[in-house]
């Protein structure tokens, strides 16, 4: 089971899902013409085809997680399949390209743009004007207007999920003809291209009631290459189906069957026969590669072969010496072992033979793969206990290799293992720049001494509970020494055993055991020109940005001194190299951490990252607790009220993070009722800052305004230490292979009357091998 936080980008940030010290961040991207977006790490992997290559007919049946409770997109209960019937029978006046853009969709809108921004923003749609919804009736400002009131906010007899930017709108009216649609907004929305995306008719949007009940289980009207024909239920499906009213290129396919198919029974599904399109986990992926052909050399790509020239034997393959082995046995003198061995090469055959059926039945398959437009991120709940010092949830960040993470998770699957640098956007999307450098690179040094400044010690005394296991200076002897043997061997032998923060670059030739920068380079990320990030202004913002920082000068020293609060320890503090993994306490009590994972199938994956994450806390003396607790009760009863100390889940990246993101990062406020109302930021960390740079993001109208804003934002999330985010998420998905235009589609917005099965011979394109990454050096 794969755990992003929420659903598709209408609900996403829709569920009710500490203040840091002020900091001066990093001018990201003010002195070099680079763009910090960068591009796309994977492409998308579809088999692209021209239509011509396409045959016309044919049923796709496509695996999702579930049938939908409701068709509204924009109702609490929404999901990934309501989102996936949504882009295929409703208007969108955007959709996402390559880069995970927004980009006008020519079949309903011949253009849309801002007019006026004084005295108020108005923005005019003008209609394609053959859109008609599927009763024949024109696509209108009337449906602009029904949607606008029923999730303005000003109703609450209509249950909505959100109102983002529709609370926004002033006014919405019919233009110079009946194709123009005119929208004032009552204050600047700079997401304005998020709305109406999906768009709904107005027998949908017109009233509460139609509006609450009218579309869960079925659409009567739409306006898409397909139609809903039925969503059975008690099938597990939800069947869609050409529209005859469709205006544009016509669908290839004359039904899209959507099958609800747990991920765990998904191979076997294919092998049945009854899929063609499925997103599967690692282990169903490296079957359905296997089946394909041989196995194959990462490096080079040719076969990998056994002694003589033979295939080297798969999971199930048995040498030329146990095969002899097994005959010598079967065929020797002891009666009793040849009869046992007789039954076990007989079971072996039975076996075999049905493991080629298998394969057999999964070489018309191929795994096709992307990264995921969502990323897996560490949350580190600031609400309460340790994690409720910055310092210590510092201390977690930069003990994390996130490299090797990344690597662990997708170098295997022949994807780019890149660290994600940014909460609010992924590499390409215009909003992304890394960030980190707010926080710092991973530093087991500079880790423990914010620990120590926080006032955790290693072999500090512990109060043992009745059946708690003690730590500090009541662990047992021995294994006090073999800890502190084993961290010797980690350390080095020739550190002392003391660490001055921004002194560590006392080696001779320059260099240091910790990939410090001591050539007198900035490390924080900053331009020595640009400290000043527009917060503050003049010489004396500038010489405060130096003074916060904790830059370091050609000296090597720190100057972090009177700087933000946890962002550094101060100068002098000791971390003790020689009891790196020595457990930490403080007033009686032990350091440790309560992991919260998931135990369902297909969370393997976290549990893998969650085993690496420990490890590398132990590394710094913080211990944990690993809880593993049911996939239905992960969220809701943990994630969400706040039940842990460390959690793996992942965000959907969004085009709109302005809007999108902010419940995330919005610092938590009390409620009338004394609770903590904190939206969507699960990990209870959040800054006024954060919350103004977010708010003058959405406001303005200059894209490239907006994006520094975003990218300051996002460098104080870093800072502020409440996230974490790791890797992008891996897309693998089994797709027969002569299945064209579906598959893992990385950012982009599927074009489902595309969808088809290729014609005789023809071939669809698929992207080539991407090389494998490398750590940075």
């Amino acid at each position: 089971m794969s755990h992003v936080g929420v659903g598709p980008r209408a609900v996403m940030r829709s569920v009710a899902f500490l203040t840091a010290g002020v900091l001066a961040v990093p001018a990201l991207a003010g002195c070099t013409s680079e763009d910090p977006s960068g591009k796309p790490l994977a492409e998308r992997d579809v088999a692209a085809a021209a239509r011509t290559s396409v045959s016309d007919g044919g049923t796709l049946r496509w695996a999702v997680d579930s049938v939908p409770d409701t068709l509204n997109a924009f109702q609490s209960d929404a999901d990934a399949t309501t989102t996936r019937v949504a882009q295929a029978v409703l208007p969108s006046m955007f959709r996402m390209d390559e880069t995970g853009s927004p980009v006008r969709n020519p079949d309903y809108l011949e253009s849309a743009e801002v007019v006026d921004t004084e005295p108020k923003q108005v923005v005019v749609y003008k209609l394609n004007q053959q859109a008609v919804w599927s009763d024949g009736r024109e696509i209108g400002a009337a449906d602009f207007a029904a949607q606008w009131r029923a999730l303005s906010g000003k109703d609450s007899a209509y249950w909505t999920a959100r109102n983002a930017g529709y609370d926004r709108i002033e006014k919405i009216e019919r233009g110079a003809s009946d194709l123009e649609v005119k929208v004032t907004f009552s204050r600047p929305y700079a997401d304005w291209k998020a709305l109406f995306t999906p768009l709904y008719p107005k027998d949908v949007t017109g009233t509460p009631d139609a509006f609450n009940d009218g579309a869960r289980r079925a659409l009567k009207v739409s306006a898409g290459p397909f139609a809903v024909k039925k969503v059975d239920t008690k099938g597990d499906q939800v069947v869609l189906t050409g529209n005859p009213r469709w205006w544009g290129e016509p669908a290839k396919l004359d039904e899209i069957v959507l099958r609800a198919v747990p991920r765990d029974e998904r191979v076997s599904e294919l092998v049945a026969g009854k899929l063609d399109l499925a997103e599967i986990d690692p282990e169903t992926a490296d079957e359905v590669g296997l089946a394909a052909g041989p196995p194959r050399d990462a490096a080079t790509g040719t076969p990998l072969m056994g002694p003589g020239g033979s295939p080297a034997p798969g999971a199930q393959g048995r040498s030329a010496a146990e095969a002899l082995r097994s005959w010598a046995v079967a065929n020797g003198s002891d009666e009793e072992a040849a009869e046992e061995e007789v039954l076990a090469r007989e079971e072996r055959r039975e076996a075999e033979a049905k493991a080629r059926r298998r394969q057999q039945a999964l070489s018309g398959f191929e795994v096709r793969k992307s990264l995921e437009p969502a990323y897996t991120q560490l949350a580190l709940n600031g609400a309460d206990g340790p994690l409720a010092d910055e310092r210590v949830r510092r201390a977690v960040a930069r003990a994390l290799d996130r490299e090797k993470l990344a690597e662990a998770v997708l170098k295997p699957l022949g994807l780019p293992a890149e660290p994600v640098g940014s909460h609010l956007a992924l590499s390409g999307q215009p909003a992304y720049a890394d960030g980190s450098g707010a926080l710092g690179e991973q530093n087991a040094k500079e880790a423990r001494a914010l620990l120590a400044d926080a006032g955790w010690v290693p072999g500090g005394p512990v109060k043992k509970k009745d059946g708690e296991q003690a730590a500090g200076a009541e662990k047992d002897k021995k294994d006090e020494e073999e800890k502190d043997g084993k961290d010797e061997k980690k350390s080095g032998g020739d550190d002392d055993g003391t660490y001055i923060v921004g002194e560590d670059n006392k080696n001779t030739d320059g260099k240091n055991t910790d990939n410090e920068n001591t050539d007198g380079n900035n490390t924080d990320g900053r331009n020595e020109g640009d400290r000043n990030d527009d917060d503050g202004g003049g010489d004396d913002a500038k010489d405060g940005a130096d003074r916060e920082s904790g830059e370091k000068h050609s000296s090597g020293k720190n100057t972090a001194q009177g700087g933000a609060p946890g962002a550094y320890a101060p100068k002098g503090t000791a971390a003790p190299a020689g009891a790196a993994a020595a457990p930490l306490a403080k007033d009686g009590k032990a350091l440790t951490l309560r992991f919260v994972l998931p135990s369902g199938p297909g969370s393997e994956t976290l549990r893998t990252v969650a085993d690496r994450i420990t490890d590398m806390l132990k590394e710094i003396g913080i211990g944990t607790e690993v809880s593993k607790v049911p996939d239905e009760s992960y969220f809701k009863d943990h994630i969400a009220a706040g039940e842990y100390d460390l959690a793996l889940y992942s965000w959907p990246a969004s085009a709109f993070p302005a809007t999108d993101a902010r419940p995330i990062y919005a610092k938590p406020v009390p409620a009338a009722d004394g609770s903590l109302n904190v939206a969507q930021n699960y990990t209870r960390v959040g800054t006024d800052q954060v919350d103004q740079l977010f708010d003058r993001a959405m406001t303005t109208l200059d894209q490239k305004e907006a994006r520094g804003l975003l990218r300051k934002a996002d460098s104080r999330i870093w800072a502020a230490a409440g996230s974490v985010p790791l890797y992008q998420r891996p897309q693998l998905v089994a797709a027969r292979e002569n299945l064209a235009n579906a598959g893992a589609f990385g950012f982009e917005t599927p074009v489902y009357e595309d969808m088809g099965f290729l014609k005789k011979g023809a071939h669809g394109s698929r992207p080539s091998a991407p090389a494998s990454s490398s750590p940075s050096s």
